[in-house]
């Protein structure tokens, strides 16, 4: 995961301040290596609202909640810490094959010396649109939106007003007038994807979307400039589920987010065996494989199943110019999943058509 300077790529101050934060290694760090603007995750298939809010209840059960967090940077200055929790619940509608879920994206971040905090809380609704009656087949019409708040820490701040000659003080003014050390905005995303199965008995399964994130343009200013804003984002994904066997199978997934003039390619594959238990109800199933940032990192992933749980552990190997400064080192993350079904008569448990990958 990189960081740009949110919506026109600067810093959100006035040109004629000229303000060197303590975290300007950490910024022009994101300036030099991102390809997006937005806070994202290498596990970006375990943050799924935050790739399409379509993708919402596309899974097997009734409830889904994902919990991602990340640590990057710390090998070379302050770094960035970000969780991510979603929570989705998917609800037949009526005696057809249609489906509605309801769900939250919750944010938080928190980046670099002047301890920039950025906090996203975020509902999202998605109806589910069944196109056969004799497999699984689905359009999906996603939205989402809600609060962002962002603050800063005024005293970690440093500028060149602070230098004089006898070099730093700290107890000189920093020459730069915040309207508030904090501002909420608001945001909306909206998504759509089509989900279906293939092949031999219907064996195998994929998915492809498109989400427009930002489509209102959220204000990004800690001086309530009304020019500054996010710049809208497009993310283009897909997935295919190709089962080899009975205990084995192998998940391709990708993303291709543009967002402005920056752009981002992930794309890579899990291997998946069954241990154990029956072939519908295994004790354990293990996934490992990679992901490749384009031109970014290259992203081992590890992850274990043991039904309703399941937990990830990847980390981003640098592969950019920043590798010399970095000696390879990126982020770390760690995911946690839960997904079940409800004791209810309306469970999708008692559906044998419903959206899952």
């Amino acid at each position: 995961m990189k960081y740009m300077l949110p919506g026109s790529g600067k810093w959100p101050v006035r040109k004629q301040g000229r303000m060197w934060l303590c975290s300007v290694v950490c910024w022009c760090m994101g300036m030099v290596t991102a390809q997006a603007q937005d806070i994202h995750f290498s596990q970006f298939f375990e943050a799924p609202l935050l790739r399409n809010p379509s993708l919402a209840g596309i899974y097997t059960g009734d409830i889904r909640v994902q919990g991602v967090y990340r640590d990057q940077w710390n090998s070379v200055t302050n770094g960035y810490r970000t969780g991510s929790l979603n929570a989705e619940y998917k609800m037949p509608i009526r005696k057809n094959d249609d489906f509605i879920t309801a769900g939250l994206q919750v944010l938080y971040d928190k980046a670099g010396t002047v301890g920039l905090i950025t906090t996203h809380l975020l509902p999202a609704l998605n109806y589910h649109k069944s196109l056969s009656n004799e497999k699984t087949m689905y359009l999906s019409l996603g939205f989402m939106g809600g609060m962002i708040r962002k603050s800063i820490d005024y005293s970690k701040i440093t500028t060149d007003n602070q230098y004089n000659g006898g070099g730093f003080d700290p107890s000189l003014p920093i020459g730069e007038t915040f309207t508030a050390p904090n501002f909420t905005t608001w945001d909306a995303s909206v998504g759509m994807s089509f989900n279906t199965t293939f092949g031999a008995d219907e064996w195998n399964s994929l998915f492809i979307g498109a989400a427009y994130h930002h489509l209102n343009r959220p204000k990004n200013s800690f001086y309530r400039n009304p020019d500054i804003e996010l710049n809208p984002k497009y993310v283009f994904s897909a997935g295919v589920r190709l089962n080899v066997d009975d205990f084995t199978s192998f998940i391709i997934q990708a993303d291709q987010s543009v967002q402005g003039s920056f752009s981002e390619t992930i794309a890579g594959a899990l291997y998946s065996h069954k241990l154990g238990g029956m072939v519908d109800d295994p004790l354990y199933t293990v996934h490992f494989g990679a992901f490749l940032r384009w031109e970014d990192a290259l992203i081992p992933v590890l992850k274990l199943d043991r039904k309703p749980l399941s937990i990830a552990i990847s980390y981003d190997i640098n592969i950019s110019p920043l590798k010399t400064a970095s000696q390879g080192r990126g982020g770390f993350e760690i995911s946690l999943s839960y997904i079940g079904f409800l004791d209810q008569e309306n469970s999708s448990l008692l559906k044998v058509i419903c959206p899952k990958f």
